[in-house]
């Protein structure tokens, strides 16, 4: 099985955003990662599958996963910070990522971390990291102070086609590095649910009604968490698109927002069976891609897909594309 949600923390990035951090604190007691103002507690990065890479090799064969692709973890997109800053943080990090992967190209692969808040850096930077480093597709959050639909974001999304690779689009954590809109999402660790699930719908509600997949046909784009709360508002989605003011005309025909739907990807890290079973029937299983947060504090016990795995193995590859292809089969890879 390939799994496409895989976040890794990167030694050789720590401090290269100057005050921002990232800042890992190896207290027994209780180890600590700094990011901006943020700070996260309680998780044990050092000596996990988060950074070290046996680790990780082990737990991928205890859940049947034979290759990953590793991404960036949502607490360090820096998507509020200095676009050179966040264009620096970039550099570092998918140079890193490139290096990690080399260790093990025929289990993991890389997708290359973007200062999308410059599009013209971010599509640079995209260039780089495929055609220098070797990796495999971008990697960004959903909330960088330009809107996914902008135009601006047109020269990203060109680039993602002429280079045959995919965007992945994962929320970051709210407030990190930027003004935290909801201070309910620091309870109960709302953000990193329900503050995810939101900025997923905002996502895909934007890529559709703005128009980027109808300006870009050929873009392939997969959203997380099975698009967060999109099996409870497609229907509210599909009453919008026929009859509110808000939507293009060209989304109002018989069954042209499913259509669009069907037009993304989407990682099936949904946790529970039943809300696999509603994102299948919504989307159909040709857009499903397998996605298990391996180390995570939601990652699953056993292998969640069962007899679905040999075609989410197909439709990653698919989504990944022939630069994908070509390098697993340099490898001899199992899962080309």
């Amino acid at each position: 099985m390939i799994d496409l949600h895989a976040h890794v923390v990167l030694e050789g990035v720590l401090g290269r955003a100057g005050d921002l951090g990232p800042e890992l604190i190896d207290d027994p007691a209780c180890p600590t990662f700094r990011v901006g103002d943020y700070v996260l507690e309680g998780v044990r990065y050092r000596g996990s599958a988060f950074m070290d890479l046996g680790v990780r090799l082990e737990r991928m064969d205890s859940l049947g996963i034979t290759h990953e692709v590793l991404s960036p973890n949502p607490l360090t997109y820096f998507e509020h910070a200095d676009a050179g800053i966040a264009a620096d943080f970039a550099r570092w990090h998918n140079d890193e990522m490139a290096r990690l992967v080399s260790r093990s190209p025929g289990r993991v692969s890389g997708f290359a971390q973007l200062p999308v808040q410059d599009p013209a850096l971010a599509s640079a930077e995209l260039r780089r990291s495929v055609v220098d480093l070797g990796l495999v597709g971008g990697y960004i959050g959903t909330d960088y102070g330009v809107a996914l639909d902008d135009p601006a974001l047109d020269e990203l999304y060109t680039t993602c086609v002429d280079l045959d690779v995919p965007l992945f689009i994962h929320p970051g954590v709210a407030g990190v590095d930027g003004p935290l809109r909801d201070a309910r999402l620091r309870r109960f660790d709302l953000d990193l649910y329900a503050g995810f699930a939101h900025e997923e719908i905002m996502a895909l509600v934007t890529l559709i009604f703005g128009g980027v997949l109808h300006r870009h046909p050929a873009v392939r784009i997969c959203v997380s968490h099975g698009g967060g709360a999109l099996v409870s508002l497609v229907g509210k989605l599909r009453t919008v698109a026929r009859s509110r003011s808000s939507a293009p005309d060209w989304l109002a025909g018989p069954g042209e927002l499913d259509r669009q739907v069907r037009r993304l990807w989407f990682d099936g890290h949904v946790t529970a069976p039943e809300t696999l079973d509603a994102l299948r029937r919504i989307v159909g299983d040709d857009r499903l891609v397998a996605g298990v947060n391996l180390a995570g504090w939601d990652q699953p016990a056993a292998d969640p897909f069962g007899e679905l795995g040999d075609r989410l193995d197909a439709n990653a590859r698919q989504l990944l594309g022939t630069r994908f292809a070509r390098a697993q089969r340099s490898t001899g890879s199992p899962s080309s």
